[in-house]
C-alpha cells in the first residue's frame, strides 16, 4: 500500500496538520513541529500533544504515516565549530519534538561544506551529528533526503547517501528520503518508465531500497542534471506524469509515506486522487 499526502501546515498547532491532511483525502502527510526558519521555538505543551496524539488516533495516521521536516537552518556538516554546535543542538531539539508527539521519522537535508572543507571530511561530520542524535534519544530515525546539489549541498549523488550510512553506528535508525525533483536536478532522470525503474535501481544498488523510508513526490521546473532545485506540480514540469505512475505501480516502494511538495496546495486533493489512481489504471 502506498500512503499519499503532503506537507501541510502546523499553523495553530500540530494537530491542525492532521485536519489539514484529512480535508485533501490524504492518508500520509508530513509537517514542521516548529518554525522552520528560526532557530529556537517555544517548547511543545502537554495539550498541544495530547491534541496532535488524539487526532492521529482519531483520523487513522500511525507514526509510519508521518514525515516531519527538521529546520531549513541546520548544517550537519558544517565547516566551523559554532555552527556545527549550534546546528547539533538544533537537530537534537528537533528528535525530542518528535519524541514528545510519538513520531518515529525526522526528514532533514545533511548539510553543506561551504567550501572550507573537503566533501569527505562534511560527510563525516554529517554521520557524526547523526551519531550523537541517536545516541542521546529513542524511537526515532533519522531520515536523510537528496537534494539538488546547489552550491556547496551534499546527499545529490547516492554516494553520498550511502557514505553517510556507512558511517551511522546503529543503522537500524537511519534512512532515505528520496525526493523527485532533487534527484532529477542531481542528474538522475524521471523522464520515462524505464529511466524511472533505473533509477530506483541505481538507488537500490548504491544505497539499498531497504533504507528508503519515505518520498517526496514533486516535479521539477528546473532542468535535468541542472542541480537547481524548484517543484512544480506534478505533469507540469520537466519530469513529466509517467514517473509518477511508475512510481505507484513498483512493489517494492510500498508502505513508506510519499509525500507532494508541489506549488499549488489547491489541487493537493487532486493530485492525491491521481496518484491513487495510477495503481489500477492500464
Amino acid at each position: 500500500m502506498k500512503y499519499l499526502g503532503a506537507h501541510v501546515s502546523a499553523a495553530g498547532g500540530p494537530d491542525q496538520a492532521v485536519l489539514r491532511a484529512v480535508e485533501i483525502g490524504a492518508d500520509a502527510f508530513a509537517l514542521f513541529t516548529k518554525n522552520q526558519r528560526q532557530w529556537n521555538a517555544k517548547p511543545l505543551t502537554d495539550e498541544a500533544i495530547e491534541a496532535f496524539r488524539t487526532a492521529c488516533d482519531k483520523h487513522g495516521f500511525g507514526p509510519g504515516q508521518i514525515l516531519p521536516h527538521d529546520s531549513y537552518l541546520i548544517n550537519l556538516g558544517h565547516p566551523e565549530r559554532a555552527g556545527l554546535e549550534k546546528s547539533r543542538a538544533a537537530f537534537l531539539d528537533e528528535f525530542q519534538r518528535c519524541e514528545q508527539l510519538g513520531l518515529t521519522l525526522l526528514n532533514f537535508h545533511p548539510g553543506s561544506h561551504l567550501k572550507k572543507i573537503s566533501e569527505a571530511e562534511c560527510l563525516t561530520r554529517i554521520a557524526d551529528s547523526i551519531n550523537q542524535v541517536l545516541a542521546e534519544t529513542r524511537g526515532v530515525t533519522a531520515v536523510i533526503e537528496n537534494t539538488a546539489g546547489q552550491g556547496t549541498n551534499l546527499g545529490w549523488r547516492f554516494e553520498h547517501l550511502a557514505e553517510i550510512i556507512d558511517q551511522v553506528e546503529d543503522r537500524s535508525r537511519v534512512g532515505v528520503c528520496i525526493d523527485t525533483c532533487h534527484a532529477f536536478a542531481a542528474g538522475y532522470d524521471l523522464r520515462t518508465p524505464e529511466a524511472t525503474t533505473a533509477t530506483l535501481d541505481e538507488f537500490d544498488k548504491v544505497v539499498g531500497l531497504a533504507y528508503l523510508r519515505g518520498m517526496h513526490l514533486n516535479d521539477a521546473k528546473s532542468a535535468f542534471a541542472s542541480r537547481v532545485d524548484r517543484h512544480h506540480s506534478l505533469g507540469q514540469g520537466n519530469i513529466g506524469l509517467d514517473a509518477f505512475t511508475t512510481l505507484m505501480r513498483d512493489p517494492r516502494i510500498d508502505e513508506i509515506p510519499m509525500v507532494l511538495e508541489t506549488v499549488e496546495p489547491a489541487i493537493w486533493a487532486e493530485e492525491i486522487a491521481w496518484l491513487r489512481a495510477q495503481v489500477t489504471t492500464t
